[in-house]
């Protein structure tokens, strides 16, 4: 079966283990003065943009982004994207990987995680100007290479981080209840890797210690879904990944998300989206 393509971070043997997991490179001499045009895809990494100047479309999980000055895209392990950036357009593109953060990292890691919860982080001048100047350090860093240069990348990137969930802050309603937000993380990350094989809300909430009660307040209280509504959701988001980005033949979709049934994975994508999986691939590709 034909798979999604997945791009991994360039390595080579001669690299030391830390640059191996993480690179910070300047848009504007990605592009070297001309246009950036990728078809769908995915990384097995988080994909990090940060525009000072920004012009084009992002395309996030059928998402659609207009790309504009001061505007930071995170693009999580799994996603699918395709991406056009404009040739006069600057800042970074950063990606990093699970081997970024070593065991004893987990604060690190968490708030890597929890950013990545938002694809799309529009900001204003100000606020852009001070991650700017973060991610500065980091570039030179980076490039430099000086005594304790990680310890100072991962100390600025948590800077970073930190910055980007007070963004998400500012539209959550309730900030105090830092239990079920970790609680639907959670979910949500178990989501993307046991979609294929587990389709219940009871098992969910089995994985993450809960009752299906517990799981569904949680999501009802941040989400107003409930668990199985977001089950769904994820079982059509993957579907559409495969038929947009592979040719793959429904039946063998079916077959990878699951479903012995063919008949009944056709009509289960058709209630959920108004269309025939095929007519959904004609339509949108």
């Amino acid at each position: 079966m034909e798979k999604i393509p997945v791009r991994h971070i360039n390595t080579t043997s001669e690299k030391t283990d830390f640059l191996q997991h993480f690179s910070i490179r300047k848009i504007q001499d990605l592009l070297s003065g001309k246009d950036m045009i990728q078809d769908l895809h995915r990384h097995d990494f988080f994909h990090i943009l940060v525009l000072q100047k920004g012009q084009g479309f992002h395309a996030i999980d059928f998402t659609n982004y207009e790309i504009k000055d001061f505007t930071v895209f995170f693009v999580r392990p799994g996603q699918a994207h395709q991406l056009e950036i404009k040739a006069e357009s600057s800042g970074y593109m950063i990606r990093l990987n699970a081997g970024f953060y070593s065991s004893d990292d987990k604060t690190a890691y968490s708030f890597l995680r929890k950013t990545g919860m938002q694809n799309h982080y529009p900001l204003d001048e100000n606020k852009f100007k001070t991650i700017l100047s973060v991610l500065d350090s980091v570039f030179r860093e980076f490039n430099d290479q000086h005594e304790n240069y990680t310890e100072i990348i991962k100390a600025n990137l948590s800077i970073f981080f930190v910055e980007m969930i007070r963004e998400q802050n500012k539209n959550t309603i309730d900030k105090t209840n830092t239990y079920s937000q970790e609680r639907l993380e959670e979910f949500l990350a178990l989501l993307e890797t046991h979609i294929f094989t587990h389709k219940q809300t009871a098992e969910y909430a089995q994985m993450l210690h809960l009752t299906p009660y517990q799981l569904n307040a949680v999501t009802k209280t941040l989400l107003d879904k409930t668990a199985s509504e977001l089950i769904v959701e994820a079982i059509i988001l993957e579907s559409k990944r495969y038929l947009l980005a592979t040719t793959n033949q429904v039946n063998q979709i079916a077959d990878y998300m699951g479903y012995d049934d063919v008949s009944y994975f056709i009509r289960f994508f058709k209630k959920h989206t108004g269309f025939s999986p095929e007519t959904f691939r004609q339509n949108f590709r």
